[in-house]
């Protein structure tokens, strides 16, 4: 899964490029901009991100500081691991919740980009999805070590 949206984010992140030359090619050179370049690239950039969201989530890659916890016992260190990972999970279980609020009330209005004309509700709650997803990983991430746990091991 990681790979096939790390393929997918990079796909986009071509397909931004090529929107972005085109667009001051043809604005700089022909003096015809691309139209709707601006909603392409919003569109885009919401792909790259929040497609590349669950990947990086799945991979346990989001950025940490750890000039403090580096110094701490292993236990801390675990236990401070297990509540940022529920604080992450709660964030992206709230955040999924109020895109899908917000998708409804675009696809309520009929919410439509100026020049393309694209509806942005499905976006929204693609958007919505995805960062669901992330908090099933997280709460995934977070439940592993208690399911894999050994046979007549110790409870932590």
């Amino acid at each position: 899964m990681v790979l096939l949206t790390s393929v997918i984010c990079g796909l986009l992140l071509i397909a931004l490029t090529a929107v972005t030359v085109i667009d001051v090619v043809g604005r700089y050179i022909f003096n015809a901009p691309l139209s709707g370049a601006s909603e392409m690239t919003e569109f885009l950039l919401l792909g790259i991100i929040f497609i590349g969201l669950p990947a990086i989530t799945l991979d346990d890659g989001h950025i940490t500081i750890d000039l403090v916890t580096s110094q701490l016992p292993q236990m801390a260190t675990s236990i401070l691991a297990f509540f940022a990972r529920l604080l992450s999970a709660v964030f992206f279980a709230i955040l999924g919740w109020q895109l899908l609020e917000h998708a409804e009330r675009l696809a309520l209005y009929q919410d439509i980009t100026v020049y393309l004309r694209i509806p942005f509700a499905p976006f929204c709650t693609a958007a919505a999805y995805l960062m669901i997803l992330c908090s099933v990983i997280v709460t995934v991430q977070i439940l592993r070590p208690l399911l894999t746990r050994k046979p007549g091991a110790p409870r932590a």
